[in-house]
């Protein structure tokens, strides 16, 4: 059992950034991936960045990379979404999420698939 709790959403101008935070609580055993995804009305679920807990890889959305940043806080149980340079596109709900299952290419972590625990979400919404 693991619980995610979002945190660190708002409102900012185009260019601003934002640093949202994801705790996990529940359970002892650490997940093999932490990731970010966002999400609006009528869309699809859209990865944006993931690490695997282990070793520290990271992997990013084309649309994101050189703009945010995944991090972990492995004592804390804490992953981190820096997000700079922020874009109306970027305006989404995010959502943090976590497996315990092995992915072979960490490439996949940015699929839903697989992810089992979900956060109930921060709202990011970017000003033109």
């Amino acid at each position: 059992h693991v619980q995610l709790v979002e945190s660190g959403g708002g409102s900012v101008q185009t260019g601003g950034s934002l640093r949202l935070s994801c705790a996990a609580s529940g359970d002892t055993t650490k997940p093999f991936y932490m990731a970010w995804f966002r999400q609006n009305p009528g869309k699809q679920r859209e990865g944006v960045a993931a690490i695997s807990t282990g070793g520290g890889a990271t992997v990013y959305a084309d649309s994101v990379k050189g703009r945010f940043t995944i991090s972990e806080d492995n004592t804390k149980m804490v992953v981190y979404l820096q997000m700079n340079n922020l874009k109306p596109d970027d305006s989404a709900m995010y959502y943090c999420a976590a497996t315990g299952r092995y992915l072979e290419d960490l490439s996949r972590a940015l699929s839903p698939i697989g992810f089992g625990f979900w956060g109930q979400g921060t709202q990011v919404t970017v000003s033109s």
